[in-house]
């Protein structure tokens, strides 16, 4: 169990850290009187073990950020790079190794004033099996550069960036009516470099399969099916949805939100 931090008005937390993580907030470059100011989360993993992302695949469990005891805090968005794809005897899972920063978009309640965060973060991490983690962490945003600024703005850069289907040439259709209905994917993507794509549903409580390649797509485009399975109790498995897909390119990743009809 991760104990807690006493409050640092510095471009950091001391790490608050058991013998597998630590996780500590940082601070990034902020201007006086912005609207919105620049924070992340850090966790750092021991060899051999990951964390997960939002949605965490077949197994895992997905971070619980709680700022809820922070001062002149409005707002605090956290934000996720892409993760990676991990395939074992358990399953798929998405995630992250090593470490990884989530970057947190902050909105004061006044701006101009400081913004003291104090954080409670419930997460997971795994080697062979899944340990359930929590951390707490506390700083005071300053107005300043920050030691930290460079990776900071390098996690942020590997956040998916919003996109419409129509731009990322990605549509979707049932290919039957069954009771877990296949999903055909069509994306614009070349043939020569890896692509990676996962998929979410319109809340927490979807947990949809991993999209699999699937042969036949023509020059320019990548096909991918899964089945509309992991729905909630109750959800009807030929409504219409928004779906969420994540893909991955290299160093490029994009988020789209489509409509399944």
């Amino acid at each position: 169990m991760l104990l807690g931090t006493p409050a640092r008005a510095d471009d950091e937390s001391p790490w608050n850290q058991d013998t597998r993580s630590a996780i500590r907030l940082i601070a990034g470059a902020n201007t006086s009187g912005a609207a919105q100011q620049r924070a992340g989360i850090e966790i750092k993993l021991q060899p051999g073990w990951k964390t997960y992302w939002r949605y965490p695949g077949d197994s895992g469990v997905p971070p619980r950020f709680d700022f809820s005891g922070s001062e002149n805090l409005e707002r605090a968005q956290v934000l996720y790079p892409a993760p990676h794809l991990f395939s074992d005897e358990a399953g798929n899972s998405l995630g992250y190794k090593d470490g990884v920063i989530f970057p947190v978009q902050v909105s004061p309640k006044q701006p101009g004033k400081p913004v003291h965060l104090r954080l409670k973060l419930d997460y997971a991490v795994c080697e062979k099996l899944c340990i359930p983690a929590e951390g707490r962490a506390e700083l005071t945003l300053g107005v300043s550069d920050s030691f930290h600024d460079a990776a900071l703005t390098a996690a942020e850069a590997q956040v998916p960036k919003p996109v419409t289907a129509a731009a990322a040439g990605l549509s979707v259709r049932r290919v039957n009516d069954g009771p877990k209905p296949l999903i055909a994917v069509d994306l614009a993507a070349p043939s020569d470099k890896a692509v990676k794509l996962f998929v979410e549903g319109p809340t927490a409580e979807w947990a949809l399969p991993i999209p699999q390649p699937a042969q036949g797509a023509p020059a320019g485009h990548r096909h991918f099916g899964f089945e509309l399975d992991g729905l909630p109790p109750g959800v009807d498995p030929k409504g219409h949805f928004e779906l969420t897909f994540t893909l991955v390119e290299g160093d490029r990743a994009i988020e789209v939100k489509t409509h399944l009809d």
